[in-house]
């Protein structure tokens, strides 16, 4: 499996209050955030890993370049305006085929991050795997909705009617097919990763959804030590 993380957001939120490391640089019971993903990427069998931070967060660039990895690593230097930006740049480094892609800040259990990672890895039918999870913990959450066999039928912005009762988990896995879509997004002046997401509903992509009972983003001060008592079990 290819892996791809996005770590070029700035971090203000944890910078403003307080937390001085960039936030990939974050430790969490010792381990830095962006390390800890690569890390559980190297034992969920990575071929690749690709990663894109941007300009100016040398000191994690200085960390990725200091790595000596047993796969090849790609780092992509570059601020973009949003993640479905960051997404496109790390596809001109990206091995094609298969692969996953998470947000740094999106902490998960490594358990359930490798039975998920094999459910894709043994999937032939379906075009994407998204985690998502019952647990709400962003501020403005994707609700996925799902039909009866967990295929993905629409991401929404609000759950005014109840009707979804996942969440987008910020961990997605697809093939390169997807690539086109994401170009024509981008092309079309179409801003914002949910909205790429969108995009491959409407194009027809089969998008199965993968669920994980809880998944937890690190965007404040006070998420630190959350994510670390999680991680723990």
């Amino acid at each position: 499996m290819n892996y791809a993380i996005i770590a070029a957001g700035e971090g203000s939120r944890l910078a403003q209050e307080g937390v001085k490391r960039p936030k990939p640089l974050v430790l969490l019971n010792g381990e830095p955030m962006i390390g800890r993903l690569i890390n559980i990427f190297l034992r969920c069998n990575a071929e690749s890993i690709s990663i894109i931070v941007n300009e100016q967060m040398t000191e994690v660039q200085d960390y990725l370049r200091a790595l000596r990895l047993p796969v090849p690593l790609n780092i992509v230097v570059k601020s973009t305006p949003s993640s479905m930006h960051s997404f496109a740049e790390l596809t001109h480094v990206m091995q094609p085929g298969k692969f996953c892609m998470t947000t740094v800040d999106t902490i998960f259990r490594e358990e359930d991050f490798a039975r998920y990672v094999q459910a894709f890895e043994d999937d032939t039918v379906h075009d994407g795997m998204w985690a998502v999870t019952p647990f709400v913990d962003d501020e403005k959450p994707l609700w996925v909705e799902v039909d009866g066999q967990m295929g993905i039928t629409a991401f929404l912005d609000r759950n005014n009617d109840g009707r979804a009762h996942l969440v987008s988990g910020g961990i997605y896995a697809m093939t390169d097919k997807a690539w086109p879509v994401l170009y024509d997004c981008l092309d079309r002046g179409v801003a914002r990763m949910r909205n790429f997401q969108r995009a491959l509903v409407a194009a027809g992509f089969r998008l199965q959804a993968y669920s994980i009972d809880k998944i937890v983003d690190v965007d404040h001060a006070g998420d630190i030590a959350t994510a670390e008592k999680f991680i723990k079990g």
